[in-house]
């Protein structure tokens, strides 16, 4: 049963995050009406005053709105819909060293491949721990000759 004092611990529960997450994805994509011009926009005032001080060949070394904008409509996808398994995600898979050297990088790191990683990851332990449920609940069932019930 769940209880009031419940409601703290579930605002920090996966689900509600990833909730919250397409809930603001889907938000932006509402309010964004043409994605276009979201291109060569920094995405923070910081960026556009390192812009100003180091100049244009900085600009382009960093990701716009646009970028951002795609990529959470990526990720979102990848959550409603699961990662495609195709060739288009060879050239990114990450090993746990690229993973490691990722979240420890000094500059900005590759959000995309963090998130497939974790994604990929976590779908396999639940993957794993419902083939170990199932199991359970078949074995229960043997155990107190609930298949026979049946026939």
């Amino acid at each position: 049963m769940m209880q009031i004092s419940d409601s703290h611990n579930q605002k920090r529960s996966l689900f509600n995050a990833m909730n919250r997450f397409i809930g603001a994805v889907n938000n932006m994509d509402q309010t964004v009406m043409v994605p276009s011009l979201l291109r060569d926009v920094p995405l923070d005032m910081e960026e556009m005053k390192e812009e100003v001080t180091n100049g244009a060949a900085n600009y382009y070394s960093r990701r716009d709105m646009h970028s951002y904008y795609i990529l959470l409509k990526s990720i979102r996808n990848d959550i409603e819909w699961g990662i495609l398994q195709g060739d288009d995600r060879k050239k990114d898979k990450v090993t746990h060293m690229d993973m490691v050297r990722l979240e420890d990088s000094d500059g900005e790191e590759d959000l995309e491949k963090l998130f497939h990683y974790h994604l990929t990851g976590l779908h396999t332990v639940l993957s794993k721990l419902t083939r170990k449920a199932n199991m359970l609940t078949n074995r229960y069932k043997e155990e107190i000759g609930f298949g026979s019930w049946g026939h």
